[in-house]
C-alpha cells in the first residue's frame, strides 16, 4: 500500500513538472500572431500585383507548381484584424501548389519558397476573395496580409 502511494506521488510530481516546463516555453519560441511581422526593405512585386517579403530564406526543398506543401500561416486584413491562423489552431495547413485549392495569391506566393522559409504576402483582392469577399470574415475587395512559413514539401 505504501509503495503504491509513493508511486502515485512520483507520477503526480512528474506530471506537474512536465506541465510547468511546457507552460514556460520561451516567448521567442512561440510565433507572435497578434500582428503581421514588421517587414523592411523592398518587396518583390509580381506582374499580377502580389507583393511579398522574404523574412527568412529556408534551406530545404523548393515549393513549385504541383508540390504538396505543409504551411503555418496567419492572415490579417489591412486594418490589423486577424481573421485566421493555423499557428493559433496548432494545425498546419496542406495543399497542392497551382491546383486552385487555395486563393491565387497563395499559389503564387508560396511558389519558390524553400522549406524553413517565412514570407509575408500582400494579396490584392483580385488574387484573394475579390468583390465577393468571404461573408462574415473578409470584406469585399479586401487586400490580405499573410505570414506564411513553409514547413514541408512532399
Amino acid at each position: 500500500m505504501r509503495n503504491q502511494l509513493v508511486i502515485t506521488a512520483i507520477l503526480v510530481l512528474s506530471a506537474a513538472v512536465l506541465l510547468a516546463q511546457s507552460a514556460q516555453t520561451p516567448a521567442a519560441a512561440r510565433p507572435n500572431t497578434s500582428a503581421p511581422t514588421k517587414v523592411t526593405g523592398d518587396s518583390v512585386k509580381t506582374a499580377s500585383g502580389l507583393q511579398y517579403w522574404d523574412i527568412t530564406i529556408g534551406t530545404g526543398e523548393v515549393a513549385k507548381e504541383g508540390s504538396h506543401v505543409k504551411v503555418h500561416y496567419t492572415g490579417w486584413l489591412t486594418t490589423g484584424k486577424k481573421f485566421d491562423s493555423s499557428v493559433d489552431a496548432h494545425r498546419p495547413f496542406e495543399f497542392t501548389v497551382g491546383k486552385g485549392e487555395v486563393i491565387k495569391g497563395w499559389d503564387e506566393g508560396v511558389t519558390g519558397m524553400k522549406v524553413g522559409g517565412k514570407r509575408q504576402l500582400r494579396i490584392p483582392p483580385e488574387l484573394g476573395y475579390g468583390a465577393s469577399g468571404y461573408p462574415g470574415v473578409i470584406p469585399a475587395n479586401a487586400t490580405l496580409i499573410f505570414d506564411v512559413q513553409l514547413l514541408a514539401v512532399k
